[in-house]
């Protein structure tokens, strides 16, 4: 277990620390923090809290504690809390590779602070320790990935839908990867890749890809900006592309910077909502809202 710090950095003020974690609100902050869309920052501890069983807490920008949670152990989740995630629906979502039935949780927090479990792993060939978090997909669904359990004893994908319907995807072996470390990422051509600590034809671990059949789409650099910011915009076939839109209103200003990147300017009367791409193969449209403030 170590001692945590909060810390910003600017160019003019250079690391400044501002806040420094005890034993009550958490220890041993492995994963970043994730600024919400209210503006502030969410993380987790792996230790510490009331029960030192890992700890959630809230932060404004300035490094004042707004708001913490203390896992109970036993059932509700216990140790290593992982990386959060804040879906579409507002609400946050993480895992514990501790806890339920001994083999982990997914956890979801709403935006009044109640906590509930949402899945428990039940070990086996429903996988189990699930490790490093969740992703959201343009479907809507979370998905993320076990250390162990599946087929083989040797990690799983699965996918969760907000209500908490789990479905595992697919098991690993030794030849394909084992051990998943981290969650896959979604690219924006719509496949999920990711990363196997061990396994693999040479036994050193391995890189894998995984077709959902999930269509195309644009995301976002930074998914917040105001009027008159430029928006910086990640996919494919961007050459040809002819226009943005911000929630149906046009951008005035377009560059094509490369085939997978543009940059626009966010127009007025813009409002918080999906971007739309005019391609040379059709429209392309956001996984995410861009959120105009």
């Amino acid at each position: 277990k170590t001692t945590s710090t909060a810390y910003k950095y600017a160019p003019t003020t250079g690391l400044v620390t501002i806040y420094q974690f005890d034993q009550a609100h958490g220890t041993s902050v492995a994963a970043p923090v994730l600024q919400a869309t209210d503006g502030t920052l969410y993380g987790s501890a792996l230790f510490g809290g009331v029960n030192d069983c890992g700890a959630l807490f809230q932060l404004n920008t300035s490094g004042k504690l707004l708001w913490s949670y203390s896992f109970a152990c036993g059932s509700f989740g216990a140790l290593n809390p992982d990386y959060l995630v804040q879906a579409t629906d507002g609400n946050l979502y993480g895992t514990t590779q501790s806890g339920g039935t001994v083999f982990g949780t997914v956890f979801k927090v709403d935006p009044r602070h109640a906590v509930t479990t949402l899945h428990t792993f039940e070990g086996n060939a429903a996988g189990q320790d699930p490790i490093g978090g969740l992703v959201q997909a343009s479907d809507g669904n979370l998905y993320g990935s076990t250390e162990g359990g599946g087929v083989d004893g040797q990690g799983v994908l699965y996918r969760l839908s907000p209500d908490g319907s789990f479905a595992v995807l697919y098991s690993f072996g030794s030849l394909t990867g084992r051990n998943p470390f981290a969650p896959p990422i979604q690219h924006t051509n719509g496949k999920f890749y990711g990363t196997a600590e061990a396994g693999g034809k040479n036994g050193f671990g391995a890189l894998f890809s995984f077709d959902m059949g999930l269509a195309p789409f644009c995301t976002f650099v930074r998914q917040i900006g105001k009027v008159g910011s430029i928006a910086q915009i990640l996919g494919q076939g961007f050459k040809g592309a002819t226009g943005v839109t911000f929630n149906g209103v046009p951008a005035v200003t377009l560059q094509v910077v490369s085939d997978t990147y543009i940059t626009a300017m966010v127009p007025v009367g813009a409002t918080t909502g999906p971007v739309v791409i005019s391609t040379v193969a059709g429209p392309l449209a956001s996984n995410k809202n861009f959120t105009v403030r």
